[in-house]
């Protein structure tokens, strides 16, 4: 079911794509990988010559149909806003890309004073900080309700995994951080700095800094997602904001594309930015490992600039970024040297059918041609599924090697209390009739019951199963000599790299008196 929202002439199309086999391709994705709906825009010399929306907008079979103007949460390709943001105050020398963090923001602390005074506002930028994989993430996903304040003051607790610039490890907090910079420096929100200089200043229709509420009527919703929009005077601006929150269409974003294709400046010839600062952004800061599929896309290297990922592609330079939230999954790609984008937004919560457009798009542009990456990243899916599956039931919670145990209420008494993690603030440990009950502080809904394995050992399993599930984790309680509980660790099931457990060490303390528990 497609829904065309411009009239296209074959011949404007980039070489080695007709209308017919994007049609062809998105609609066997969305078979293949049981996508709800999908907007396609593609860019070509300095043209938006393809913008189409496919099936609908939500999961329930009767929502309207995907347009070009549907507004999709875009999740991490806010990192080139943020990132533009910055670019725009250094063409204005109000910062430069080497200046340190803590010049411009002295609450600025990690874990190492030397590196807290080292650290550059570059360094936010390329995933080469030395934290580890999604670090603070549970700061600011997974319901989270703290400020970009409380984030600031939590990022001295998170701990370095590797040597500071050299470790390639993908990072939302330091956008965050990137984004309370634009906040100081210009003396106003990131939102609304967005928003006017950027998306307002560009022209980018159906395109928002802020979340969507009611009354908006031309709504992507992601997959299990199925909270209604607030009240505009009701919308919270999440923390996350400059790492992930902007919603846009593929109008908006495949103008944005022409904007970057035109150097930083529109159509019209309104500056944006500069040429300099767009080639900074695109230039590669930090060298990353090669992908799985290098030798069958001809990928030599892969780095990361500013904002954006870049690599060698069937011998063209390729400038891309994806962003997941939300139930969503967006992507971006460029190949500058043929004048070539292609925006892909979508409802559902998985990369690989973004992933197999964007190969399978982007392979055509630059060869004329494409293998069949539909049939890969579906293999990959279901490689990973049944990995899942095998130590699920080899070693997972509940397998004959890791039973359950049933436990008198007299031990689950042991458990209770309130405990105290430096960064992520108060996890409490409550009893429900015979359950033992495990909820974060300032988190929406993130509660869950502890099921008990031995040796101190629990699973978390959360309450909201569509959104969380994938979230599901271990518990492991701590004793001192004594035998009295002490604190707890936590060690993620699945595979989210942004329910970043595994950084939390909660102290056990009593329940102050009059405090109450969640």
């Amino acid at each position: 079911m497609l829904h065309p929202t411009h009239s296209v002439e074959a011949a404007e199309l980039p070489s080695g794509l007709t209308t017919q086999n994007i049609d062809a391709t998105v609609e066997q994705a969305r078979k293949v990988f049981d996508v709800p709906g999908i907007a396609i825009a593609i860019v070509q010399d300095g043209k938006i010559v393809f913008n189409r929306g496919y099936g609908r907008r939500s999961e329930d079979a009767h929502s309207a149909p995907v347009d070009s103007r549907t507004l999709f949460a875009i999740g991490s390709n806010t990192k080139e806003f943020t990132a533009t943001a910055l670019a725009q105050l250094v063409d204005a020398g109000k910062l430069k890309w080497d200046d340190h963090v803590i010049d411009h923001l002295p609450e600025f602390r990690v874990s190492d004073p030397w590196i807290t005074r080292d650290f550059r506002i570059s360094d936010l930028l390329t995933h080469h900080s030395g934290m580890g994989l999604g670090a603070g993430d549970l700061m600011l996903f997974s319901h989270s309700t703290l400020t970009r304040k409380d984030v600031l003051a939590g990022l001295e607790y998170m701990p370095f995994t590797a040597p500071f610039r050299k470790e390639y490890a993908y990072n939302n907090v330091l956008y965050v951080v990137a984004g309370a910079l634009v906040e100081r420096v210009t003396g106003r929100s990131w939102e609304d700095v967005v928003q006017t200089r950027l998306i307002d200043a560009s022209g980018l229709a159906a395109c928002q800094s802020t979340p969507p509420y009611k009354g908006e009527t031309d709504v992507a919703t992601g997959q299990g997602d199925h909270t209604p929009l607030p009240e505009k005077a009701a919308r919270l601006f999440p923390a996350v904001a400059p790492a992930g929150s902007i919603w846009c269409s593929t109008e908006g974003m495949a103008r944005w594309a022409q904007i970057y294709l035109g150097g930083g400046q529109t159509p019209e010839g309104k500056r944006i930015f500069s040429n300099e600062s767009r080639d900074t952004l695109w230039a590669p800061h930090a060298l990353l490992p090669l992908p799985d599929m290098a030798a069958l896309t001809g990928t030599h290297f892969r780095a990361y600039g500013y904002g954006w990922f870049m690599e060698d592609f069937f011998g063209h330079k390729r400038v891309w970024h994806t962003g997941t939230i939300g139930g969503m999954v967006s992507y971006v790609t460029f190949l500058p040297e043929l004048k070539s984008a292609v925006v892909i937004l979508t409802n559902h919560d998985d990369h690989n059918a973004t992933y197999a457009l964007a190969t399978t798009l982007s392979a055509r542009i630059a060869t004329g041609h494409s293998d069949d990456w539909i049939s890969y990243w579906k293999h990959k899916e279901d490689e990973a599924k049944a990995q899942d599956i095998k130590a699920a039931i080899s070693t997972g919670p509940g397998s004959s090697v890791r039973p359950f145990v049933t436990l008198s209420s007299s031990q689950l008494k042991d458990y209770l209390g309130r405990y105290q993690d430096n960064w992520r603030g108060p996890i409490f440990v409550t009893e429900h009739g015979k359950d033992l009950r495990l909820t974060f502080s300032k988190a929406v809904g993130l509660t869950g019951t502890l099921n008990a394995l031995p040796h101190d050992l629990f699973v978390v399993r959360w309450d909201n199963r569509e959104e969380d599930s994938e979230d599901d984790a271990y518990v492991q309680f701590e004793r001192d000599v004594t035998g009295k509980i002490t604190g707890l660790k936590m060690q993620l099931l699945g595979s989210d790299f942004s329910f970043d457990a595994q950084d939390l060490h909660p102290r056990k303390i009593d329940a102050l008196p009059g405090e109450t528990q969640p």
